[in-house]
């Protein structure tokens, strides 16, 4: 007995070690990173006053504020609508120049299609660049070449910007394509431009128009802040109104009102366009895709049978012409729209050539080189980084922990009834509907200037972003897991933190990365309104033409804090898929 015990110890053993779950050395250093992370966030939170001594403060200044400033009052309709139609022809202008520019440089960065592994790199470069400038300093640069008011500055400034997030977006799905198409094209001589526009452009340009109508309602948010670079429209007027408070606190109110409900109607129509556009199916995950499944619940149900034989009647003659199907012809009636929707944007845009001041370009670009610090030393600019990140790093982790209770309420199979649901999601659009300078710019003249509203704005807008993604994920979780859970006799919060919660974490933690980036480039932007960090720097240096060396120090200080966070996140996101 005793000799068994000894020849089946050592295999025992050996099972045991082959059973226990390694931990690789990525995840421990990911783990780390992460902690560290949550723990500098948890610090700028602590650094950020919310004491309730300032809170009285903000409340008498607020009713102080409300006593001063005239009634919410709005422009006249012709004024009105000519400011909504210049503000929507900048964006989508913008976001159609950059899609399109976006393709050639999706088509240099994916790995499947890039000429080069150089090329590749060029690629990638040009997209992480284009997303670390912010879009608010482009358009001053860019607007002192041009008349106060003209709309050339945005739509460069906002196709400049937008190329980095489409392009990054369009690589990645080029990468998952299927290769089939594009072998077989190959293996018939096809070249390489026709390899891409016959077997890979096809199956991505469900992506590709996702993605920029996706953009299209960020930027549209973002074209607020431009209108203090000198743009015309909704944001150019309420700069005015602000500059007249007390007295222009009202009307400035009034065009908030109206932005509010601009980016609100409009996520409706872009989510409808997408889902006819794309012949996808209704999820009811957003208005628009809601009321695309109202309109079509009289729609006859598809017979998939009947289709199919009817497809294997069809003789070689018809199978060479597509027959105008119902579908067909939606679908291509909805193309149309949407070609018109590009005209009109680019005709209200109102893109004069007569304001561009050609003798000005050169010595414009001239002046923003070379690099200089100016009178400040690095201990300032360092400062200045470190309070952007600490404001980027407390707003994500507020909008963390609030998400946590609006995104699941909003999910499908958290919430406890759909009415739960369905006020879940209302107010993450309303969270998403608020521009984040706009609230900054109220919350400003509340709290005073200070990192205070700057992490109060970003904390309510992202709750809005990463609540959606949040609740997104968590219906696309495996129901097997929930039913297994459920079965057992477990309540809803039982299934929620054993099946729900553990399928989504990846998801959660991803998604949470991605707010991350974007706070840190929103946090800079909202510098320039007072709200503390290194973009009071940049609108200090942006003013003058003697200083505009110093914009040019301050926005590569910018990318590189935006490589460094972005590189982290990225490998977080990989390690933790």
């Amino acid at each position: 007995m005793t000799a068994t015990a000894v020849d089946t110890h050592p295999e025992d053993a050996r099972q045991a070690e082959v059973r226990r779950p390694r931990i690789s050395t990525n995840k421990i250093i990911a783990s780390i990173l992460l902690v560290a992370m949550t723990g500098f966030a948890i610090w700028s939170l602590t650094r950020i006053d919310f004491s309730p001594h300032n809170f009285q403060l903000s409340v008498q200044n607020l009713q102080k504020t409300i006593a001063q400033m005239d009634p919410i009052s709005f422009p006249s309709t012709p004024d009105l609508v000519y400011l909504i139609s210049v503000t929507l022809g900048v964006v989508i202008a913008g976001t159609v120049v950059a899609a399109v520019i976006s393709i050639p440089v999706a088509y240099l960065a994916a790995s499947n299609t890039t000429p080069a592994r150089w090329t590749r790199i060029i690629g990638r470069a040009i997209g992480v660049i284009t997303r670390a400038v912010p879009d608010v300093i482009l358009a001053m640069a860019v607007s002192l070449m041009f008349a106060l008011g003209a709309t050339w500055p945005g739509v460069i400034a906002i196709g400049f910007h937008s190329i980095g997030m489409i392009s990054k977006l369009f690589a990645d799905a080029v990468e998952q394509i299927d290769e089939g198409p594009r072998i077989a094209i190959r293996a018939a001589g096809g070249s390489k431009p026709q390899e891409f526009w016959s077997g890979v452009f096809p199956q991505v340009f469900p992506s590709w128009v996702a993605t920029a109508l996706h953009r299209f309602d960020i930027n549209l948010r973002g074209s607020v802040i431009l209108g203090y670079a000198g743009v015309g429209g909704l944001g150019y007027r309420m700069n005015l109104d602000f500059q007249r408070f007390p007295e222009g606190f009202g009307p400035a109110l009034g065009i908030a009102i109206v932005i509010f409900l601009l980016c609100v109607v409009t996520e409706i129509i872009a989510s409808t366009i997408r889902v006819m556009l794309l012949g996808a199916t209704p999820t009811r995950r957003t208005l628009g895709e809601t009321m695309m499944r109202r309109l079509r619940r009289g729609s006859r149900p598809r017979d998939v049978v009947a289709d199919t034989l009817a497809q294997a009647d069809l003789t070689v003659e018809k199978a060479m012409h597509r027959p105008w199907s119902r579908g067909r012809i939606s679908t291509t009636a909805w193309a149309w729209v949407g070609v018109l929707v590009v005209i009109g944007g680019f005709v209200m845009s109102r893109l004069d050539p007569k304001q561009i001041t050609w003798k000005y370009v050169w010595s414009t670009m001239q002046s923003f080189w070379p690099p200089s610090l100016g009178s400040y030393d690095v201990g300032t600019y360092v400062t200045a980084i470190e309070q952007t990140l600490q404001i980027a790093f407390a707003a994500a982790l507020l909008t963390f922990v609030f998400s946590l209770i609006f995104g699941p309420l909003a999910a499908r199979n958290v919430a406890p009834n759909r009415w739960v649901r369905n006020v879940s999601r209302v107010f993450l659009v309303i969270f998403r509907g608020v521009p984040e300078l706009v609230l900054a710019i109220v919350l400003i003249i509340i709290t005073g200037l200070g990192p205070e509203a700057g992490v109060l704005a970003l904390a309510f807008g992202g709750i809005g972003l990463l609540g959606k993604l949040i609740a997104d994920s968590f219906e696309e979780v495996n129901a097997g897991p929930e039913q297994a859970v459920r079965a057992t006799g477990a309540g809803r919060l039982q299934v929620f933190s054993s099946a729900t919660l553990p399928q989504g974490l990846p998801s959660l933690l991803g998604n949470t990365l991605y707010l991350l980036d974007t706070n840190i480039r929103s946090a800079t932007v909202l510098g320039i309104v007072g709200a503390g960090g290194i973009g009071y720097y940049l609108t200090l240096a942006a003013g003058l033409t003697a200083t505009h060396p110093i914009v040019t120090a301050i926005i590569a200080m910018v990318i590189v804090m935006v490589l460094v966070v972005e590189g982290l996140s990225n490998y977080l996101r990989r390690v933790f898929k």
